[in-house]
């Protein structure tokens, strides 16, 4: 059975977890689309199938072992999300099951990650009566490095709004220094971009074109952005 790789710096999501006057800590998670996008790139799309349980509190993520003829099952349990009761439901109970298959399990390794206020806006703001603070900056993770235990042992991330380093742990070679060149986008992200298009009624090439890029050289890191940009103004995951 095939081992699943390490998550590139594109397909981790950044998330406030704590708000104080002097700061904020970030969480790094993944979604399920992410999970997906690597099942069928991996496994490949028919050699995988999802089902739920308990109104969708249960997920079971289940492969086809060709040595063993036979399907392998891992199940877990999801929590409520605050929208789309029932969705969030499934999507969180969907990629639990796929941590258990070993999916970006490395985020569990990920240090504490606290953003000076110099880094982002932080605004006073009342809530339940009493003031506390609250940021709307986003962030994203713009370079990740792992060692040799699959642990989180470089990170950069960046602020959406003024793309300037925010917060770094370890050194980075520069992209020149390092002879590296961007990965192609995959089959799984450009039957995605190809399904939020027509389910936006979109036209792909006319979506590749306002970008400058084709369907044929659009790379991983483009192609994560324009999903991520279907996510912010449609909501998709």
């Amino acid at each position: 059975m095939e081992k699943f790789r390490l998550l590139r710096e594109n397909e981790i999501e950044c998330r406030v977890a704590t708000v104080k006057g002097n700061g904020l800590s970030l969480l790094l998670y993944k979604d399920a689309r992410c999970d997906m996008n690597i099942l069928d790139e991996i496994i490949g799309p028919e050699n995988w199938q999802r089902s739920h349980s308990r109104d969708n509190a249960n997920c079971t993520v289940s492969i086809w072992d060709d040595n063993k003829n036979m399907w392998i099952s891992k199940e877990d349990t999801g929590t409520e999300s605050n929208s789309e009761k029932e969705k969030g439901l499934a999507s969180d109970s969907f990629k639990r099951a796929c941590f258990n298959w070993g999916i970006g399990r490395e985020l569990y390794t990920a240090p504490f990650i606290w953003i000076d206020s110099k880094y982002c806006d932080i605004k006073e703001i009342t809530k339940n009566g009493k003031q506390a603070h609250a940021c709307y900056d986003r962030f994203y993770v713009s370079k990740i490095g792992y060692d040799d235990k699959n642990a989180i042992n470089m990170l950069q991330i960046k602020n959406s709004k003024t793309h300037k380093v925010v917060y770094e742990l370890g050194k980075f070679e520069s992209q020149d220094d390092a002879g590296i060149s961007e990965n192609p986008a995959t089959v799984a992200q450009k039957k995605t971009i190809r399904a939020l298009c027509e389910k936006h009624k979109i036209e792909v090439e006319m979506l590749y074109a306002s970008n400058g890029i084709t369907e044929e050289t659009v790379t991983d890191n483009q192609a994560a952005e324009i999903m991520q940009g279907f996510k912010k103004k449609y909501g998709d995951n």
